[in-house]
């Protein structure tokens, strides 16, 4: 626990924190990585040593105050070091996400100016460094790994190894040069707007140090203090793990080990035994699923404890407790299923919070039944990002997303609007003062999302006011800007993209008449709209055009399948509005079962 000199609520910068966790902490370990097959252990003294050298090698190389240094990796200790010396030089961190296409790479090194960029490897260079050719100021791209590029075009190549070794970095003099106060800028995480062109979030040292400190609340008093443990496998460029699997380890005193991945994570649960878990509800309904499944090939007596644990588990949560009659049953649970389950979380696992999508209440119970904490939090990347989240110490509501963090003002709008005020709210987009003041008034941030705040003190969002996309990873996407490249192709006149707690997109279309009557012609069968429809080798040149914009879009935004609609959008049928705006709540309607169907 920290002492009462320095906490989150009075650290001037997320710099100085991490220096002075690391004077305390010296020698104990605080990231780890698996190579080779081993996990490798960095400890505090030198994860400081190497933040302090990278911050110099950069200053050296003509990076200071104000600039903007791009960073594409993997979640790996460099991510942690790098991002620390971006900010320790006094520049600002650009994260960006390792599925960015080249397209999306250029937009956010010329929207930020970004001076030089970091990347971890030759794959994602291979993406990145087209767009660096590209752009106007950004000059040098370090490499984590050598890049065995075969000719630098336009920016020079520097390999991680190399830099750190012609430079020293003192410690205590990159620390006193670490001035910036909470109201500076730490870094512009891009978030997808509803035009479709990503909006850069300046989230300020304070914004972050306030979610930590709120975050420090719920920990310090809802649970038994100890030192804890994270294992972070979310992207680090999203503003949840950046915050709550970086950041708030840090403010902690924790260690972290990073995930190899997502197929092996549950293997990396039961090597690293974490004590908290951030995470996104996709990850617990694939656990729900498997767990149910391996329950039921051990027999009937594993299955008719996991229906009594669901049963109990429902009782409690909707009573507050049990009666005295349930206590044995519930005490043979858990020496039984229960120990098992968190075992397999490896056994010392306190709590995993959700974020970044909705959660199915269902899933919630079902964990909260077999011993497991699952917190739900509700947050924005433009809030740093988190807002509420629910509190063991008071009772656990799966449809609500808890109550405000600490210093956090939360008020409903006339119109149902979620309004939220504080430190950790962001000052602003960069360099789009238009979206700005659209989300920004009278200091109140907008979020754009519908809800009400029940008896308890409890947020309940029950609506979306915008349209972006969040699949069941917490990721956004922007509809519009997919919808406008499909309608782009010949064969598309109209377009609806759907996937909002999904897996991915799934589409529905209208066919240009046009290119249908000919497609019809050439291919020998009248050109009625509605036998179309029943035609495979149709839907499959449609596919090709699908095909096409998918090859120009990241892994989140792409389509995985598409229907085709009964009609066009028209103002007429009441799917498109007298502007020419898809109402996608009508054709949700009318085609929701059928979209839905694309998923299974």
């Amino acid at each position: 626990m920290q002492t009462a000199e320095q906490t989150a609520e009075t650290w001037p910068n997320l710099v100085e924190m991490f220096f002075d966790q690391a004077s305390r902490r010296g020698k104990r370990a605080m990231l780890h990585a698996k190579a080779e097959g081993a996990w490798r252990t960095t400890t505090w003294a030198e994860a400081a040593q190497q933040v302090a050298t990278l911050a110099t090698a950069l200053n050296a190389r003509g990076i200071g105050k104000g600039d903007r240094v791009v960073l594409v990796s993997e979640n790996r200790p460099e991510w942690c070091i790098a991002d620390l010396a971006i900010m320790a030089a006094g520049a600002i961190t650009v994260p960006t996400y390792t599925t960015n296409t080249e397209r999306d790479h250029l937009h956010i090194l010329e929207n930020s100016g970004a001076k030089a960029a970091i990347v971890s490897n030759a794959k994602l260079a291979k993406v990145l460094l087209p767009a660096v050719y590209r752009s106007t100021a950004c000059k040098q791209v370090i490499g984590m790994e050598k890049l065995r590029i075969g000719q630098a075009s336009g920016a020079e190549l520097i390999d991680w190894a190399d830099l750190m070794a012609a430079h020293t970095g003192d410690i205590a003099a990159v620390r006193a040069g670490a001035t910036m106060q909470r109201g500076d800028m730490a870094c512009i995480i891009y978030t997808s707007g509803t035009g479709g062109a990503p909006r850069g979030v300046c989230q300020h040292h304070g914004a972050i140090l306030c979610n930590l400190a709120g975050c420090e609340d719920i920990l310090w008093n809802d649970f038994p203090k100890g030192t804890e443990t994270f294992l972070s496998f979310l992207p680090l460029s999203h503003a949840y793990e950046h915050t709550g699997g970086q950041f708030l380890p840090i403010a902690l005193g924790a260690e972290i080990y990073y995930s190899e991945g997502l197929e092996k994570l549950a293997a990396n649960i039961e090597e690293t035994r974490p004590t908290i878990m951030v995470v996104v509800p996709r990850l617990f309904e694939v656990l729900r699923q498997r767990m149910s499944k391996a329950i039921e090939k051990q027999g009937r007596a594993a299955v008719w404890m996991l229906e009594q644990a669901l049963r109990l588990g429902r009782k409690r949560y909707e009573n507050g407790g049990l009666p005295i009659t349930d206590k044995p049953l519930d005490l043979l649970l858990d020496r039984t299923i229960r120990k098992k389950v968190k075992g397999r979380l490896g056994g010392r696992l306190k709590a995993m919070v959700a974020g970044g999508a909705p959660l199915n209440p269902e899933v919630g119970i079902f964990f909260a039944a077999l011993g497991v904490t699952l917190l739900q939090g509700y947050g924005q990347t433009e809030a740093a990002p988190v807002i509420s989240c629910n509190r063991p110490r008071a009772k656990l509501k799966m449809h609500s997303v808890g109550p405000p963090l600490k210093a956090v003002e939360v008020r409903i709008a006339e119109d149902g609007e979620i309004l939220v005020r504080g430190e950790l709210v962001m000052h602003g987009y960069w360099q789009n003062p238009a979206e700005t003041q659209r989300v920004l008034k009278d200091g109140w941030l907008h979020t754009g999302d519908i809800g009400h705040i029940d008896e308890s003190g409890h947020i309940v969002i029950t609506d979306r006011k915008k349209d972006i996309i969040v699949n069941d990873k917490g990721d956004n996407v922007a509809p519009q800007r997919v919808e406008g490249m499909l309608t782009l192709q010949p064969e598309i006149l109209q377009a609806m993209v759907y996937g909002d707690k999904r897996p991915h997109l799934v589409g529905l279309v209208v066919p240009d008449p046009e290119w249908a009557a000919e497609w019809a012609a050439a291919n020998g069968h009248t050109g009625d709209p509605a036998l179309l429809k029943g035609i495979p080798e149709f839907h499959r040149a449609i596919a090709v055009a699908v095909d096409r914009v998918n090859a120009q879009l990241s892994v989140i935004e792409k389509v995985r399948r598409v229907i085709v609609a009964d009609e066009a959008f028209t103002v007429e049928n009441e799917q498109m509005t007298p502007s020419m705006k898809i109402r996608r709540h009508v054709l949700k309607q009318v085609y929701g079962e059928r979209l839905d169907a694309l998923f299974k």
